[in-house]
């Protein structure tokens, strides 16, 4: 059975519909339609009914689903293992979430390499959005990110959490923050909930950003206030490039660890997993 069967299949699953699937797939509604008439001839059933309402799976259609998710996950990984044979045993990809990488990625690779010399990693530094449905395709075999989605396919854990401070270059108390001078940090959809509970006259601001890295430029460039992570707010105000705001208390962003449920209590999966959760929990971070 040939894998692009497989992906026409799923897609069509998501979309319901055989020119959306022709438009995200970048080729014509007939190769759609030639593509699943492929598969179905295979079966002898068929997976999809087409009818004015648009096009739903049949009781086959839904039956084979979890079967083809496990099939091109399979091959995602069959296919990264071929193509990366070498001096290494296995290979790896993991994504982790962009305002993690800064302070986490160093020590966490280098303790990675030492605890697993046979295995090759690649590390995609993304949002979480990204990493969820590069999980759900087998893109990903381990991610670290902050909002887990909750998949059928994938195992989530939390492993810790990170803090955000908030600093100033232009106020010293949360009194005097000013919301045209305020730049809203957005770094994940629990975040912005707490936030906007504990500072509903902060939500409005006209300038937001999700990671840390645009929040600390735009902050330089332009002056103001704004939630950091906790390491960056303590090197600015060492350095006396802003002040910690008084009365602003820090917003915890949970970490978490999500898997293939299939690789859940793998040995080098829970390895990797373990050794940042120990750093998370470090003071030094």
């Amino acid at each position: 059975m040939q894998i692009i069967l497989i992906e026409t299949f799923l897609d069509l699953m998501e979309t319901k519909n055989f020119n959306r699937t022709a438009e995200r797939l970048n080729i014509t509604q007939s190769t759609v339609t030639h593509r699943i008439n492929a598969l179905e001839a295979q079966f002898a059933r068929k997976l999809f009914a087409r009818n004015k309402g648009g096009t739903q799976p049949t009781a086959a259609g839904l039956r084979f689903l979890d079967h083809a998710k496990a099939l091109q996950h399979q091959w995602h990984e069959a296919t990264r293992a071929v193509e990366t044979a070498g001096a290494y045993e296995r290979s790896m990809r993991i994504g982790l979430q962009h305002d993690l990488a800064a302070h986490f990625a160093g020590d966490w690779l280098s303790a990675v390499r030492k605890e697993l010399p046979g295995t090759s990693i690649y590390l995609e530094v993304d949002y979480s959005n990204q990493m969820n449905r590069d999980l759900g395709a087998g893109d990903l075999d381990l991610a670290i990110l902050f909002t887990p989605h909750y998949l059928p396919d994938l195992h989530y854990e939390r492993i810790g959490d990170v803090h955000y401070e908030m600093v100033s270059n232009r106020a010293t108390r949360i009194e005097d923050v000013r919301p045209e001078d305020y730049i809203q940090a957005v770094y994940s959809p629990a975040f912005d909930r707490l936030h906007r509970q504990a500072y509903p006259g902060l939500s409005t601001a006209p300038i937001a950003s999700g990671e840390t890295t645009a929040v600390l430029a735009l902050m330089q460039e332009l002056g103001g206030s704004a939630f950091v992570m906790a390491a960056d707010a303590q090197r600015l105000i060492r350095t006396g490039a802003a002040s910690q705001v008084a009365g602003a208390e820090p917003i915890a962003q949970a970490v978490y660890a999500a898997v293939n449920v299939r690789t859940r209590h793998a040995h080098q999966h829970r390895r990797i997993i373990a050794i940042l959760q120990a750093l998370l929990g470090s003071p030094s971070h």
